[in-house]
């Protein structure tokens, strides 16, 4: 019985539905002075839910094959795990997936740009300020519109 139920696995279609619900694609810049910018855009995605539903995580990351379960957050609510995928290649597959599968909601938009953003880095786009200032302006069309220091220092870094 163990073998078989090892073989079951999630459904396509399921991981589309509870990723238009749960999941979150999120790409932020991050202040790295070693970096020859100055900056590093990293994008994820990730799946959040209480510890108690951790094993959905697992099975989601073993549909996959590939991701990392970690520990979210702890607060007074408890302990949230997230299904996290981060690196170029990886983000590669997962982009493909969700076109073939396609989300519903308008979490379809993040996904769009998402995935521009994927495309400006794979033409290594990232790596030049005119690049850098488009993946920030394109983050700062997602829906959660995050506060992108980047952009705030944009200013300044002109002015230097």
């Amino acid at each position: 019985m163990g073998a078989e139920n090892q073989q079951e696995r999630l459904d396509a279609f399921w991981i589309t539905g509870f990723s238009d619900g749960e999941g979150c694609f999120h790409v932020s810049i991050n202040k790295i002075p070693k970096m020859s910018l100055g900056w590093q855009a990293l994008p994820e995605f990730r799946i959040v839910q209480h510890s108690k539903d951790e094993k959905v995580l697992h099975e989601i990351k073993d549909y996959f094959g590939f991701g990392k379960v970690t520990i979210n957050r702890t607060d007074h609510h408890g302990t949230r795990k997230e299904f996290r995928v981060r690196g170029l290649e990886n983000l590669n597959k997962l982009i493909e997936f969700f076109s073939k599968y396609p989300l519903k909601t308008s979490k379809a938009k993040d996904f769009k740009i998402f995935s521009e953003i994927i495309q400006l880095i794979n033409e290594k786009e990232h790596l030049t300020k005119k690049g850098l200032d488009k993946i920030a302006k394109l983050i700062s069309l997602m829906n959660r519109k995050p506060k992108i220091k980047y952009l705030e220092s944009s200013e300044t870094t002109r002015q230097t």
